[in-house]
């Protein structure tokens, strides 16, 4: 790795590393690479990515698990987000031992979402398996992940059909699935479930904030990938302690928001805010019209009757908000003309020389 390269990652807040530092607490040194066996690929096809944070008493059995169902043409990237208990000193052990195992360890707790982002970021397969690192998905799933993938399609999302959560948990959980579902237009049933396969295109450009890593079938299908869902295993945490609230339930309502206006005017906000102006403006006029009518019907005079300060309030939230739309066009003009962005996506090409 380049010094660039590491300078770059210490600006992330992010330490990559094969083996255990020797350089005292907080500092992590990266090891040599280690050779590749025989017949080893070089890039692996699959990269399963597991942000893990306090999971001491588990990463070592999921790292079995998961050796016992995959094999060498595949690599494992452990996340570790901000542990303060020793998971980053089993992971370290662990990549120490197998050869597939990467870990990135980040220097404070920054969530789930930035966890699974560093982990796309660093993975290499053509294949892309995120999922939870408390042991309650199972990795004998997989495979049958990998089976729909190379049936044609580019998402495969798990459904946790039999959820053993509290009903505290799975009753916000079931109301969010739905409300994400009619409101995206992409029919899934447990869009919280962390174990799912990616097709590495469909990632490229995808950028996470929040809690936005269950949104990403969403994005997919809005881009034209084929996405489907499959029943998988869901088991009881029995080590350690859930770092899920309720709260998040709010919180994906509020990126859901982000989500349905990211997709519908991140293009055009003119048509949202302008759409939002034009109706005040079109409101402020015909109270306009109320209010001098009442006044030469001699019915209530002007400061009898708040209807002019609504009338005034409604005008200038009209003028505001158009203003803004234009403000939001030269800034979605300035995103994607000064990085080359394409305001489109395209599947594939055919004629031609």
């Amino acid at each position: 790795m380049s010094r660039d390269e590491e300078r770059g990652m210490a600006g992330a807040g992010v330490t990559l590393s094969r083996a255990p530092s020797a350089e005292g607490p907080g500092v992590v040194a990266t090891a040599a690479p280690v050779p590749l066996a025989p017949g080893e690929e070089r890039c692996p096809r699959i990269s399963v990515v597991v942000p893990v944070y306090n999971e001491e008493a588990n990463v070592e059995e999921l790292h079995a698990r998961l050796c016992s169902v995959l094999s060498d043409g595949a690599e494992f990237i452990f996340v570790d987000d901000g542990s303060s208990d020793g998971t980053f000193r089993v992971l370290s052990d662990l990549a120490a031992l197998d050869p597939r195992v990467r870990v990135i360890r980040f220097r404070r707790n920054f969530g789930q979402t930035a966890a699974l982002a560093a982990g796309i970021d660093h993975a290499r397969g053509e294949i892309i398996v995120p999922m939870d690192g408390d042991l309650q998905n199972d990795p004998r799933d997989i495979p049958r992940l990998l089976a729909q993938i190379d049936e044609g399609y580019d998402v495969v999302s798990g459904w946790r059909k039999q959820r053993h959560d509290p009903f505290l948990r799975r009753f916000p959980s079931q109301i969010a699935n739905r409300l994400i579902s009619t409101i995206s237009g992409v029919r899934l049933h447990d869009y919280g479930c962390s174990l799912k396969a990616y097709r590495r295109a469909v990632l490229e450009n995808v950028r996470l904030y929040g809690e936005m890593h269950r949104f990403v079938p969403i994005y997919a299908s809005w881009q034209g990938a084929r996405v489907t869902e499959l029943v998988v295993e869901h088991h009881p945490r029995t080590r350690g302690k859930s770092n899920y609230g309720i709260e998040r339930t709010l919180k994906v309502v509020l990126d859901l928001i982000v989500v349905k206006f990211l997709a519908s005017y991140s293009t055009k906000p003119i048509y949202l805010f302008g759409g939002f102006g034009m109706t005040s403006l079109t409101l402020g006029f015909l109270l306009f019209c109320v209010t001098v009518y009442l006044k030469l019907a001699h019915i209530r005079d002007f400061v009898s009757t708040p209807l002019p300060l609504v009338v005034v309030m409604l005008v200038l939230v009209g003028f505001l908000a158009i203003l803004m739309g234009l403000v939001a066009e030269l800034m979605v003009r300035t995103y994607y003309e000064s990085q080359g962005k394409r305001t489109y996506v395209i599947r594939e090409i055919e004629g031609g020389r």
